[in-house]
């Protein structure tokens, strides 16, 4: 009886445990993984491959890409010079940079 308790236990327990993992993808860091994956192309927002396809409010708005469905698309599939990132970030860190970038567009690339 007291193994069946403490499997009863430890599955319950697995289960709880299974439930927080969803909570974990929503603190995915946007800015880290702009660091890591974006930034050697697009330090503070600019764009080393081609100017004026840059990350700024302006350049975002004249190319349709100023919402985060937007940039998420390109991100996850690329667009000429842009790389494709669908095999080398998770949906989650996709989502969390294309937001971070919308932010950082909508506050001028200013340290926070």
């Amino acid at each position: 009886m007291k193994n069946f308790i403490t499997f009863v236990l430890f599955a319950i327990l697995l289960f709880i445990i299974s439930l927080e993992q969803p909570v974990l993808a929503d603190t995915v860091d946007g800015a880290k993984i702009f660091s890591v994956n974006c930034a050697g192309c697009h330090i503070n927002g600019g764009n080393i491959i081609r100017r004026g396809k840059n990350l700024k409010m302006r350049a975002l708005k004249k190319y349709k890409m100023d919402s985060v469905e937007a940039i998420y698309n390109i991100v996850t599939y690329g667009k000429n010079n842009m790389s494709a990132y669908k095999n080398r970030l998770t949906e989650p860190e996709i989502q969390a940079v294309s937001t971070y970038v919308l932010n950082q567009a909508e506050n001028n690339w200013r340290k926070q």
